[in-house]
Protein backbone atom coordinates (compact mmCIF):
# COMPACT_ATOMS: atom_id res chain seq x y z
CA UNK A 1 0.00 0.00 0.00
CA UNK A 2 2.41 2.51 -1.10
CA UNK A 3 0.10 5.13 -1.26
CA UNK A 4 -0.78 4.97 2.03
CA UNK A 5 -4.64 3.62 2.87
CA UNK A 6 -7.33 5.13 6.24
CA UNK A 7 -9.99 3.34 7.21
CA UNK A 8 -13.85 4.96 7.44
CA UNK A 9 -16.12 3.37 9.89
CA UNK A 10 -18.39 4.86 12.84
CA UNK A 11 -22.12 4.82 12.72
CA UNK A 12 -24.32 3.93 10.12
CA UNK A 13 -26.44 6.71 8.55
CA UNK A 14 -24.40 9.18 9.72
CA UNK A 15 -22.61 10.52 6.67
CA UNK A 16 -20.27 8.12 5.59
CA UNK A 17 -21.32 7.20 2.23
CA UNK A 18 -21.75 11.13 1.46
CA UNK A 19 -17.89 11.56 3.30
CA UNK A 20 -16.58 9.06 0.99
CA UNK A 21 -18.28 10.71 -2.50
CA UNK A 22 -16.96 14.12 -1.68
CA UNK A 23 -13.66 12.45 -0.55
CA UNK A 24 -13.13 10.75 -3.97
CA UNK A 25 -13.29 13.88 -5.52
CA UNK A 26 -9.81 14.07 -5.09
CA UNK A 27 -8.43 12.36 -8.24
CA UNK A 28 -5.59 10.88 -5.71
CA UNK A 29 -8.14 9.27 -3.62
CA UNK A 30 -10.11 5.85 -3.70
CA UNK A 31 -12.91 5.79 -1.72
CA UNK A 32 -16.71 4.13 -1.33
CA UNK A 33 -19.39 2.48 0.52
CA UNK A 34 -18.89 -0.60 2.75
CA UNK A 35 -16.58 -3.02 0.67
CA UNK A 36 -15.95 -7.22 1.58
CA UNK A 37 -12.18 -6.07 2.88
CA UNK A 38 -13.86 -6.31 6.31
CA UNK A 39 -15.60 -9.68 5.71
CA UNK A 40 -12.36 -11.28 4.60
CA UNK A 41 -10.01 -10.10 7.04
CA UNK A 42 -12.48 -11.14 9.87
CA UNK A 43 -12.73 -14.76 7.69
CA UNK A 44 -8.85 -15.20 6.96
CA UNK A 45 -8.10 -13.70 10.66
CA UNK A 46 -10.50 -17.09 12.13
CA UNK A 47 -9.58 -19.36 9.61
CA UNK A 48 -5.35 -18.60 11.12
CA UNK A 49 -7.09 -19.02 14.64
CA UNK A 50 -6.49 -21.91 16.90
CA UNK A 51 -10.28 -23.32 15.82
CA UNK A 52 -8.09 -24.63 12.21
CA UNK A 53 -6.23 -27.90 13.40
CA UNK A 54 -3.19 -26.06 10.82
CA UNK A 55 -2.90 -22.65 12.82
CA UNK A 56 0.54 -24.78 14.79
CA UNK A 57 2.14 -23.70 11.51
CA UNK A 58 1.41 -20.14 11.30
CA UNK A 59 3.23 -17.67 13.43
CA UNK A 60 1.70 -13.60 14.19
CA UNK A 61 4.52 -12.53 11.64
CA UNK A 62 2.91 -14.90 9.20
CA UNK A 63 -0.41 -13.28 9.92
CA UNK A 64 0.47 -9.98 9.97
CA UNK A 65 2.09 -10.74 6.28
CA UNK A 66 -1.08 -12.51 5.20
CA UNK A 67 -3.38 -9.79 5.84
CA UNK A 68 -1.68 -7.01 4.82
CA UNK A 69 -1.17 -8.85 1.70
CA UNK A 70 -5.08 -9.19 1.59
CA UNK A 71 -5.16 -4.96 0.79
CA UNK A 72 -2.86 -5.22 -1.21
CA UNK A 73 -4.35 -8.06 -3.51
CA UNK A 74 -7.54 -6.32 -3.41
CA UNK A 75 -6.40 -2.64 -4.37
CA UNK A 76 -3.47 -3.94 -6.39
CA UNK A 77 -4.77 -1.62 -9.13
CA UNK A 78 -5.70 1.39 -7.02
CA UNK A 79 -2.81 2.00 -4.50
CA UNK A 80 -0.24 2.66 -7.25
CA UNK A 81 -1.64 5.91 -7.62
CA UNK A 82 -4.22 6.53 -5.23
CA UNK A 83 -4.71 6.97 -1.25
CA UNK A 84 -7.07 4.39 -0.08
CA UNK A 85 -9.82 4.86 2.20
CA UNK A 86 -11.70 1.56 3.07
CA UNK A 87 -15.00 1.86 4.65
CA UNK A 88 -16.20 -0.93 7.22
CA UNK A 89 -18.28 -0.31 10.38
CA UNK A 90 -16.59 -3.22 11.66
CA UNK A 91 -12.74 -1.48 11.27
CA UNK A 92 -13.03 0.28 14.89
CA UNK A 93 -13.46 -3.24 16.18
CA UNK A 94 -9.98 -3.82 15.00
CA UNK A 95 -8.23 -0.76 15.83
CA UNK A 96 -5.25 -2.59 17.55
CA UNK A 97 -4.37 -5.17 14.71
CA UNK A 98 -4.64 -2.20 12.05
CA UNK A 99 -2.22 -0.19 14.10
CA UNK A 100 0.10 -3.12 14.07
CA UNK A 101 -0.65 -3.69 10.12
CA UNK A 102 -0.35 -0.30 9.08
CA UNK A 103 0.75 2.48 11.72
CA UNK A 104 0.33 5.75 9.41
CA UNK A 105 -3.33 5.03 9.27
CA UNK A 106 -6.42 7.24 10.82
CA UNK A 107 -9.92 5.52 10.97
CA UNK A 108 -12.32 8.17 10.48
CA UNK A 109 -15.24 7.55 12.31
CA UNK A 110 -18.78 9.30 11.11
CA UNK A 111 -21.16 9.94 13.88
CA UNK A 112 -24.90 11.38 14.45
CA UNK A 113 -27.20 11.34 17.14
CA UNK A 114 -28.79 7.98 17.65
CA UNK A 115 -32.04 8.69 17.96
CA UNK A 116 -31.55 10.43 14.35
CA UNK A 117 -30.05 7.63 13.27
CA UNK A 118 -33.16 5.69 13.88
CA UNK A 119 -35.20 7.83 12.71
CA UNK A 120 -33.64 7.93 9.16
CA UNK A 121 -34.33 3.61 9.46
CA UNK A 122 -37.64 3.58 9.98
CA UNK A 123 -38.09 6.16 6.72
CA UNK A 124 -36.27 3.74 4.32
CA UNK A 125 -38.29 1.35 6.05
CA UNK A 126 -41.48 3.22 5.72
CA UNK A 127 -40.58 4.39 2.03
CA UNK A 128 -40.13 0.66 1.37
CA UNK A 129 -42.87 -0.04 2.65
CA UNK A 130 -43.89 -2.89 -0.05
CA UNK A 131 -40.82 -4.43 0.48
CA UNK A 132 -39.14 -6.24 3.04
CA UNK A 133 -35.49 -5.97 3.98
CA UNK A 134 -32.64 -8.18 4.77
CA UNK A 135 -31.84 -6.18 8.01
CA UNK A 136 -35.08 -7.22 9.45
CA UNK A 137 -34.52 -10.65 7.95
CA UNK A 138 -37.53 -10.02 5.32
CA UNK A 139 -39.96 -10.07 7.51
CA UNK A 140 -42.95 -8.27 6.66
CA UNK A 141 -44.61 -7.99 10.16
CA UNK A 142 -43.05 -6.53 13.12
CA UNK A 143 -43.60 -2.45 14.16
CA UNK A 144 -41.61 0.74 15.27
CA UNK A 145 -40.65 -0.51 18.37
CA UNK A 146 -39.49 -4.26 17.40
CA UNK A 147 -36.98 -2.89 14.77
CA UNK A 148 -35.71 0.18 16.96
CA UNK A 149 -34.95 -2.90 19.28
CA UNK A 150 -33.34 -4.59 16.51
CA UNK A 151 -31.19 -2.38 15.19
CA UNK A 152 -30.31 -0.73 18.46
CA UNK A 153 -29.30 -4.63 19.91
CA UNK A 154 -25.67 -5.03 20.71
CA UNK A 155 -25.83 -7.38 17.40
CA UNK A 156 -27.77 -4.76 15.41
CA UNK A 157 -27.17 -2.49 12.61
CA UNK A 158 -26.64 0.15 14.77
CA UNK A 159 -25.88 -1.40 18.36
CA UNK A 160 -22.41 -3.28 16.85
CA UNK A 161 -21.48 -0.16 15.32
CA UNK A 162 -22.02 2.05 18.57
CA UNK A 163 -20.54 -0.65 20.88
CA UNK A 164 -17.16 -0.73 18.66
CA UNK A 165 -16.92 3.12 18.21
CA UNK A 166 -16.80 2.93 21.98
CA UNK A 167 -14.25 0.54 22.63
CA UNK A 168 -12.21 2.07 20.02
CA UNK A 169 -13.28 5.83 21.70
CA UNK A 170 -12.07 4.81 24.90
CA UNK A 171 -9.31 1.80 24.07
CA UNK A 172 -5.27 1.95 23.87
CA UNK A 173 -5.49 3.40 20.13
CA UNK A 174 -7.88 5.82 20.59
CA UNK A 175 -5.86 8.88 19.56
CA UNK A 176 -5.78 6.87 15.60
CA UNK A 177 -9.86 8.36 15.54
CA UNK A 178 -10.87 11.34 13.96
CA UNK A 179 -14.86 11.90 14.53
CA UNK A 180 -16.78 13.50 11.65
CA UNK A 181 -19.95 14.57 13.29
CA UNK A 182 -23.37 14.31 10.73
CA UNK A 183 -24.29 17.91 11.25
CA UNK A 184 -20.64 19.45 10.86
CA UNK A 185 -20.52 17.53 7.31
CA UNK A 186 -24.15 18.72 6.27
CA UNK A 187 -23.74 22.06 7.49
CA UNK A 188 -20.18 23.04 7.02
CA UNK A 189 -19.02 20.63 4.63
CA UNK A 190 -15.88 22.85 3.30
CA UNK A 191 -14.93 23.64 6.47
CA UNK A 192 -15.11 19.70 7.81
CA UNK A 193 -13.36 18.66 4.92
CA UNK A 194 -10.27 21.36 5.46
CA UNK A 195 -10.24 20.24 8.99
CA UNK A 196 -9.87 16.58 8.13
CA UNK A 197 -7.31 17.40 5.31
CA UNK A 198 -5.24 19.40 8.40
CA UNK A 199 -5.47 16.16 10.44
CA UNK A 200 -4.46 13.90 7.79
CA UNK A 201 -1.52 15.46 6.68
CA UNK A 202 -3.13 16.32 3.49
CA UNK A 203 -2.69 19.23 0.59
CA UNK A 204 -6.48 20.50 0.11
CA UNK A 205 -8.48 20.00 -2.91
CA UNK A 206 -11.39 22.16 -3.89
CA UNK A 207 -14.57 20.27 -3.71
CA UNK A 208 -17.88 20.82 -5.18
CA UNK A 209 -20.18 20.22 -2.36
CA UNK A 210 -23.23 21.41 -4.67
CA UNK A 211 -22.08 18.38 -7.39
CA UNK A 212 -21.89 15.07 -5.39
CA UNK A 213 -22.55 11.79 -7.51
CA UNK A 214 -22.86 8.46 -5.76
CA UNK A 215 -23.85 6.22 -8.34
CA UNK A 216 -22.40 2.89 -7.09
CA UNK A 217 -24.63 1.16 -4.76
CA UNK A 218 -28.58 0.85 -6.31
CA UNK A 219 -27.81 -3.05 -6.94
CA UNK A 220 -26.55 -3.81 -3.75
CA UNK A 221 -29.06 -1.33 -1.58
CA UNK A 222 -31.89 -3.60 -3.94
CA UNK A 223 -30.07 -6.94 -2.50
CA UNK A 224 -30.77 -6.00 0.84
CA UNK A 225 -34.01 -5.01 0.67
CA UNK A 226 -33.34 -1.25 1.30
CA UNK A 227 -33.22 0.86 -1.76
CA UNK A 228 -32.29 4.17 -1.19
CA UNK A 229 -29.87 3.25 1.74
CA UNK A 230 -26.64 5.01 0.54
CA UNK A 231 -28.42 7.37 -1.78
CA UNK A 232 -26.91 10.95 -1.63
CA UNK A 233 -28.46 14.36 -2.52
CA UNK A 234 -26.74 15.82 -5.32
CA UNK A 235 -26.06 19.06 -3.30
CA UNK A 236 -24.74 19.15 0.34
CA UNK A 237 -27.18 20.85 2.95
CA UNK A 238 -28.62 20.40 5.64
CA UNK A 239 -32.55 18.58 6.24
CA UNK A 240 -34.80 19.96 8.74
CA UNK A 241 -37.24 17.78 9.52
CA UNK A 242 -39.89 16.01 12.70
CA UNK A 243 -38.83 12.67 13.47
CA UNK A 244 -41.54 10.15 12.91
CA UNK A 245 -40.46 7.92 15.60
CA UNK A 246 -42.69 7.96 18.44
CA UNK A 247 -41.62 10.22 21.73
CA UNK A 248 -40.42 7.81 24.27
CA UNK A 249 -38.17 5.78 21.43
CA UNK A 250 -36.38 9.17 20.46
CA UNK A 251 -35.77 9.97 24.20
CA UNK A 252 -34.28 6.62 24.33
CA UNK A 253 -31.14 7.78 22.25
CA UNK A 254 -30.93 11.24 23.78
CA UNK A 255 -27.86 10.67 26.17
CA UNK A 256 -25.81 8.59 23.87
CA UNK A 257 -23.58 10.98 21.70
CA UNK A 258 -20.78 10.82 24.44
CA UNK A 259 -18.30 12.74 21.78
CA UNK A 260 -20.16 16.12 22.29
CA UNK A 261 -19.09 16.15 25.68
CA UNK A 262 -15.35 17.33 26.86
CA UNK A 263 -15.71 15.69 29.76
CA UNK A 264 -15.82 11.85 28.28
CA UNK A 265 -13.45 12.21 25.87
CA UNK A 266 -10.36 11.34 28.41
CA UNK A 267 -8.00 10.01 25.52
CA UNK A 268 -8.30 13.75 23.30
CA UNK A 269 -10.07 11.94 20.15
CA UNK A 270 -10.20 14.33 17.48
CA UNK A 271 -13.91 15.44 16.81
CA UNK A 272 -14.88 17.57 13.70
Amino acid sequence: MQNGIHFISGLPRSGSTLLAALLRQNPRFHAGMSGPVGAFYAALLGEMSARNEFAVFIDDRQRRALLTSLFTAYYQDIHPRQLVFDTNRAWCGKLASLAQLFPASRIICSVRHLSWIIDSIERLVQRNAFEPSKMFNFEPGGTVYARADAVAGGSGFVGFAYNALKEAFYGEHAKRLVLVQYDSLTRQPKETLRALYDTLGETWFEHDVDNVVYDDAAEFDARLGMPGLHEIARQVRPTERNTILPPDIFRRFEGDSFWRDPSLNPNGVTVI
